[in-house]
């Protein structure tokens, strides 16, 4: 039974391995693609199959990407063939008595879709600032805007997501009974991202203290992050 809140699962976005930990709720999958910054997208050329990673931002159902006009991912990107994009976040290393069960607690997703080249100069300009105000929100607003060279040589694009899916793992190994008595430590290591404190460039501008959106925007991801651990 699927709905508007949720992905219908097919042969292609269906998780067969350990299924119970697979959920295809829309605001899952939303959730973990926006603490992602970064997607894995993978497609085939002629000479094969290629997996890159890229900078991204989600507007509704859709991925937005940004690159050089003469790139080859951006043009196969608004060519309309078909792209998949995955995204990660490690939560801990799972060491169990036994090798076999050692694991990784994960929260990941896998998208599906067929890609654009978004045109229009307005629209374009409001897909870059998306993905400007998700990497560091109220950059856009602070820095110097893109120029008309630089709008010739970016290309953006969007993938609608046409399935997707999310994979998580979550919680301590899961030993055989026989093994529970061995004299081997066993338990979670946690991962949480940490964003640190900012480093000024060599040629900033003297004076100039971090803005304090940036400062805003690190506690937040810290606190988010930590908050997930907690969680996992």
């Amino acid at each position: 039974m699927t709905s508007e809140t949720e992905f219908k699962q097919t042969t292609l976005n269906q998780v067969r391995r350990v299924a119970k930990r697979g959920h295809y709720d829309r605001e899952t999958v939303f959730k973990i693609l926006d603490q992602n910054l970064v997607g894995q997208v993978g497609f085939c050329s002629d000479d094969g199959p290629i997996i890159i990673p890229m900078l991204f931002a989600r507007r509704d159902d859709e991925l937005l990407f940004h690159g050089s006009s003469k790139s080859r991912l951006m043009n196969m990107l608004c060519s309309g063939s078909k792209i998949c994009v995955s995204a990660t976040i490690l939560d801990g290393l799972v060491l169990a008595k036994s090798l076999f069960h050692h694991s990784m607690n994960y929260r990941s997703v896998t998208v599906f879709g067929s890609g654009y080249e978004i045109t229009s100069d307005q629209q374009r300009i409001e897909a870059l600032r998306i993905i400007s105000d998700k990497t560091m929100p109220g950059r856009w607003d602070d820095a110097r805007g893109p120029n008309v060279q630089e709008m010739k040589a970016t290309c953006v694009a969007a993938v609608k997501i046409e399935s997707a899916s999310a994979k998580i793992r979550t919680g301590e190994p899961a030993d055989d009974p026989d093994d529970l008595t061995l004299p081997v430590w066993s338990g979670v290591v946690p991962f949480v991202q940490h964003a640190g404190q900012p480093l000024a460039a060599a040629d900033n501008t003297p004076g100039l203290e971090v803005p304090e959106y940036l400062n805003r925007w690190r506690a937040d991801h810290n606190s988010q992050f930590a908050a997930a651990k907690d969680v996992s």
